[in-house]
């Protein structure tokens, strides 16, 4: 009997011992911190060894493999001791995938990638697919490869999953763009970043389909001096960049495909802004490539719900609108945000800095900031950057601190924008938790 020991007793981890007690394995979840009770209640109904709060050497290094969580980095001195001793360490998603026939689909990028996740799941449960939605997204991919019979999976693919894969080989893949971030995890070198993101495509085929912004200078530099089997598939603001492809002309997205072409009003798009565009054009291409029907796509790109904490409307207030994008964990996604502002706007931003660069965001809160109010523990860095540009730069550590101040700054007609352009973990359990607690300080204001 094979023993695979898992190390992070958390989604992805109980989902992996889960899937592989089933699968006939001696199975041991390892976790250094605490594991939640919930996820303990799982392991007792499948009657899952485990140790919460210390990694004990001797019942970890006896494994045939190691599934890692994606929260622990390749550097931390187990996982390195592990390798060295030759024990293969695994992320879920390569771990899970071996035991599906399904169509798999994997989207990453630095942003977008969670919304296209959705838009394209929704497009395929409407087109009346058999379809799952998992990877950095809901339940577990290995929980489910356990439980259900889909047909075919849409996987949020962080680049922390991606690391850890050896074989996974999707049939469409996804790249949003590609900008800054994570570079703590990287060594803050942004070209051992870009490769991560790449690896979606390593083990792809002639039969394979990349799909990727062509308006993205990093995407397209690495594709220039790197060998990919997969067929390319390009989607641009700008112009057609070639077929099959998706392109915009008139106010109109175009993509084509095998022949076939879909037109669609951005106007009538349910998620606004540039960034959605894209995503709509990787999620419509990927759709087409999984035979949906046209007017179907159409139709679901028209009344999809956005993800939540991602540009997310909470309240209008005395003329005043509050917008929740805790998701924004990066400098690119607030990008995004901000340029999507049609007001004056009071922004909220700061937390734990992954190596920042907030200098493209300069012209933008020039053009569309009246006051910035920073939430995090340190925020010297914010502080300085945008020193003399606003009226007001303002520090508060909590979120109720700052929407109260935001209340105060907010005037009729103006946005108050929570879009951190940082990780949550200073003052908040995740970006959800500082989402939630945002949310609920604007429902009590």
């Amino acid at each position: 009997m094979k023993r695979i020991v898992v190390l992070g007793g958390g989604e992805s981890g109980v989902g992996t011992a889960v899937l592989a007690k089933e699968k006939g394995y001696d199975v041991f979840v390892s976790d250094r911190g605490v594991i939640k009770d919930n996820y303990k209640e799982v392991l007792a109904k499948y009657e899952i060894g485990y140790e919460s709060g210390a990694h004990t050497l001797d019942k970890i290094e006896n494994a045939d493999v190691v599934m890692k969580s994606p929260g622990i980095p390749d550097t931390v001195p187990l996982v390195v001791s592990l390798r060295e001793k030759g024990i293969s360490v695994i992320s879920e998603i390569e771990f899970a995938a071996q035991f599906t026939e399904a169509t798999l689909i994997g989207i990453t990028g630095s942003n977008g990638k969670t919304t296209t996740t959705m838009m394209l799941h929704h497009i395929l449960k409407k087109a009346g697919l058999n379809c799952g939605m998992a990877g950095n997204i809901g339940d577990s991919f290995a929980l489910q490869v356990a439980a259900e019979n889909y047909d075919s999976y849409v996987l949020e693919l962080s680049s922390f999953q991606l690391d850890g894969i050896v074989d996974f080989a999707p049939h469409i893949a996804v790249i949003t763009n590609i900008s800054p971030d994570h570079l703590d995890r990287y060594d803050y070198k942004y070209e051992n970043y870009i490769a991560s993101k790449f690896l979606i495509t390593k083990n792809q085929t002639e039969k394979d389909y990349l799909i990727y912004d062509a308006d993205d200078i990093e995407i397209i530099k690495w594709l220039e001096g790197h060998e990919v089997k997969a067929q390319l598939v390009p989607f641009s603001l700008s112009e057609n960049k070639g077929v099959p492809g998706a392109y915009v002309y008139d106010n109109k997205i175009q993509t084509e495909l095998n022949k076939e072409i879909l037109t669609m009003d951005i106007s009538k798009l349910a998620t606004k802004g540039k960034h959605n565009t894209k995503n709509a054009m990787a999620s419509s291409l990927a759709a087409q490539m999984m035979k949906a029907r046209k007017q179907v796509i159409k139709e679901s790109l028209e009344d999809f719900e956005g993800a939540e904490h991602r540009l997310e409307k909470v309240l209008k207030i005395n003329g005043v609108q509050y917008i929740n994008d805790s998701k924004a964990t990066n400098v690119n996604a607030t990008f995004y945000a901000l340029e999507c502002m049609e007001a004056p706007t009071v922004w909220i931003v700061g937390g734990v800095d992954k190596g920042n660069d907030y200098l493209d965001l300069m012209p933008l809160v020039r053009e569309k900031v009246k006051a910035i109010i920073c939430l995090g523990v340190d925020n010297a860095k914010i502080m300085q950057t945008f020193d003399g540009m606003v009226d007001l730069l303002i520090e508060t550590t909590s979120a109720e601190e700052a929407v109260k101040m935001a209340y105060k700054l907010g005037s009729k007609g103006d946005n108050v924008l929570l879009s951190p352009a940082c990780a949550s973990f200073d003052l908040f359990e995740s970006y959800e938790d500082r989402g939630r607690q945002f949310k609920n300080a604007v429902r009590h204001l």
